[in-house]
């Protein structure tokens, strides 16, 4: 199940400057290099539980284009049934100190919450999603990335997906995944997930986050550092940091910094396994 942390967080402040598009079969927020190179790679950037269009996730997809000069692509995988930003405010009155206008307010907020954190996490089941994934990067490997590494990122919700992408699947001879990144994922089964993986991912953890707990965390680490090689993957804690942190911190009330270095802890990983790879 999804937390409450799930829903938290804030809402980042900027303009997305890429696309949308349709791809195979789905909407698409695309984010090319700014520099006008040809791309060195594709990066397929799976969201949180606020979906394609939330924009903190826009605005990364833009920062990974251009800091690498990597073509990303953030597709709609949940069909439109991301879960409204809205939320997010309606969970901050719920997690705040009370008082005595919360007696009043905090019913409506937690209604608000209801109707549209379960119908989000229903629809959004990853046995039902997982599917769709697949087959976008089943099309994205035979199509725009015949000839170019691919790199999958997660966060949240996104992380399990990473995850079982992970596994090794492959299609016309090439995998579909070349490496991964996922920063405090959600709903993962550890250890029995994570013994499968047989793709290099690289996690990004808060040691206050109750998804992976501090005793999971040193456990997935144990297994993925033991891997052999090309498989081998990697586990960075951030002390102090809770669920989300990498791409709904409150830069008004927490440092942003380790979201900052989550996302180059990804763009490293990446440009690491994608200087072998030739297609």
């Amino acid at each position: 199940m999804s937390c409450p942390a799930c829903f938290s967080g804030a809402v980042h402040e900027g303009t997305p400057t890429g696309t949308v598009t349709k791809l195979h079969g789905l909407d698409v927020y695309v984010a090319e290099p700014a520099s006008g190179n040809k791309p060195k790679g594709i990066i397929v950037l799976i969201p949180d539980m606020f979906g394609w269009d939330f924009v903190n996730i826009r605005l990364m997809a833009d920062h990974f284009a251009k800091k690498r000069d990597y073509r990303v692509y953030l597709p709609d995988f949940m069909d439109g049934h991301g879960a409204p930003v809205s939320m997010i405010d309606s969970m901050q009155v719920l997690l705040a100190p009370k008082t005595w206008y919360d007696t009043f307010s905090k019913p409506f907020h937690a209604l608000t919450v209801a109707r549209h954190g379960v119908p989000a996490m229903f629809f959004n089941r990853p046995g039902k999603t997982f599917p769709v994934v697949k087959s976008f990067m089943e099309s994205l490997r035979r199509n725009e990335a015949a000839h170019l590494p691919v790199g999958v990122t997660g966060y949240c919700w996104g992380g399990k997906h990473v995850v079982l992408l992970a596994e090794g699947f492959s299609i016309d001879g090439k995998p579909l995944v070349d490496a991964g990144f996922t920063a405090h994922p959600s709903l993962l089964t550890i250890p029995d997930e994570i013994e499968k993986i047989t793709v290099p991912v690289s996690f990004a953890l808060g040691d206050k986050d109750f998804m992976v707990n501090t005793e999971q965390a040193m456990q997935l680490e144990s297994i993925v550092l033991e891997k052999p090689d090309g498989q081998k993957g990697e586990c960075r804690m951030y002390p102090g940091y809770g669920h989300g942190f990498a791409c709904r911190v409150d830069v008004s009330n927490e440092d942003p910094k380790a979201a900052d270095e989550a996302e180059d802890q990804a763009l490293a990983w990446f440009e690491k396994h994608f200087d072998d790879v030739k297609y």
